[in-house]
């Protein structure tokens, strides 16, 4: 307005050195910062509708593809930098090495090109382009390695940002997966954040689980608030988390398309003390959900969040009333997936765009076996004596348990090759079990077990208390499946 006298302009500063503090703004300016890593955090919650339009319970999302890079990412990778910068171990000039399915990478990058860092950035080839694109737009090198490859084989993306890190001079690895800066970064500021956002009045947390840094850090903060609060990781079929979360056992994991979250080994960051449950997801589903989250509620967001959102609807069916609130964090932004899960040609050509057929449910499947004792042996029981259940009850495989929890699936295949062998018989069959096996409950979809037995010998069924119920066969959802077309023709 004419004659308002303007507050003066603060002189041009200079970008600060690597560790140095941002210089402050002034105070009467609103919403105005020195540094876009002032930007990073204090993401909005937004209340779903649509989606969740069949529930009682309320869905909040907290959108964190408000942050400057674009996921939820960003509050790790500033964290770790600030930190490493403290402890001496980040020094000027240095190059930041990590693995990273890209939304790590793309945290990294921003901090990286404010503090003057070089950056150099190991990703799976499932990742999208955009994400490799992103990260170069920041002046990162991106290095691609195999997805289908064991953690452990030295082509795999973890083994391969280690060598580089030992190759490079001055670099520093940000290992999100073992450094517990990741899960300290979300207890000291996401955590807090969700507290504050509702005042405490929270019942349910609901997160994907990769690194684990994120489910663990905010797990741990509310469940010191209110113990009573209910965390919830999830999961995609594929990942190891779901079976090693019911069972404490680690099956063999395989490939799948969903990018960001599931894991084929176990990272230290991942804490499962603050883990109530975790529910499984397929591909189509997280897709799908991803599609309508942005259709249906207006939010721009990439596939982990519609696995993320798909799950926590999984687990609020199952326990919805009136007036539970539960939270589920969307981790990143639609921008880094237009090519895939946005493209319906893509879509098209995986199978992701046709309609789910509702199959039913595990506990629809075993209905008429309910009330049967299943057959196990014990882990410390000898080769002789499962042999003799075997034969007695005219089965191929059986599980074994300890102390009433499954250790796994005895498959007479093994004991066949133990006998070649010219073992003894009086070992234990707990170290004779495979882990070509995995587990459900009565709630799973039978269109997710149907995935599962395209790497998986049998499927247990885990009750509510993780102990096995019943055991699945492929000719058993044969069975189902033809009955089922039976009855529809």
């Amino acid at each position: 307005m004419p004659g308002t006298k303007l507050p003066p302009v603060p002189p041009h500063a200079t970008p600060p050195a690597p560790g140095a503090p941002a210089p402050s703004v002034d105070p009467r300016y609103h919403r105005v910062f020195s540094s876009i890593l002032d930007v990073v955090g204090d993401t909005p919650l937004v209340q779903l509708h649509r989606v969740t339009k069949d529930l009682q319970s309320t869905l909040y999302a907290k959108v964190e593809a408000y942050n400057p890079a674009g996921s939820v990412k960003d509050r790790i990778a500033l964290h770790i930098i600030e930190q490493a910068e403290k402890r001496g171990d980040l020094k000027p000039g240095a190059t930041i090495i990590e693995a990273t399915s890209g939304n790590t990478g793309a945290g990294l990058a921003m901090v990286a090109a404010l503090k003057g860092y070089k950056t150099i950035f190991v990703m799976p080839d499932k990742q999208s382009e955009e994400k490799r694109a992103a990260l170069r737009a920041w002046g990162a090198q991106v290095v691609i390695t195999p997805t289908n490859v064991e953690a452990e084989d030295p082509r795999s993306y973890y083994s391969t940002a280690k060598r580089l890190v030992a190759e490079t001079p001055n670099s520093f690895y940000a290992n999100q997966y073992h450094n517990q800066d990741n899960p300290e970064t979300h207890y000291l500021t996401t955590g807090p954040e969700l507290w504050r956002q509702l005042a405490g009045e929270i019942d349910v947390f609901i997160a994907g689980m990769g690194t684990g840094g994120t489910i663990s850090g905010i797990g741990r903060y509310l469940k010191e608030q209110n113990p009573k609060i209910q965390i919830v990781g999830v999961d995609p079929v594929g990942s190891l988390y779901y079976d090693f979360f019911h069972t404490g056992q680690l099956t063999q994991p395989h490939t799948y398309v969903l990018e960001g979250i599931g894991e084929d080994f176990l990272p230290s960051t991942m804490d499962f003390q603050y883990v109530d449950d975790v529910v499984r997801v397929n591909d189509k589903e997280c897709f799908q959900m991803t599609r309508r989250l942005v259709r249906e509620e207006g939010l721009y967001v990439g596939g982990s969040c519609g696995a993320a959102a798909a799950g926590a609807i999984k687990y609020l069916r199952r326990h919805d009333k009136a007036g539970l609130r539960a939270v589920v964090l969307l981790p990143d932004s639609a921008t880094r997936y237009m090519s895939k899960i946005f493209n319906d040609a893509w879509m098209r050509e995986n199978g992701f765009l046709e309609p789910e057929t509702s199959l039913g449910h595990v506990g629809e499947m075993i209905g008429d076996r309910k009330g049967r004792k299943l057959v196990v042996v014990r882990a410390d029981a000898k080769v002789a004596e499962a042999v003799g259940v075997l034969k007695l009850h005219g089965i191929s495989q059986v599980p074994v348990v300890s102390e009433g929890k499954l250790v796994g699936v005895l498959f007479e295949k093994r004991l066949l090759e133990r006998a070649l062998e010219g073992g003894p018989a009086d070992v234990p069959v707990g170290e004779l079990v495979d882990a070509s096996y995995c587990t459900v409950d009565e709630d799973t979809e039978v269109t997710v077990l149907t995935e599962l037995f395209r790497r998986f010998k049998v499927a247990v069924v885990l009750d509510e208390k993780n102990a096995p119920v019943d055991i699945i066969t492929r000719i058993d959802l044969i069975d189902f499946i033809s009955k089922a077309n039976a009855r529809r023709a």
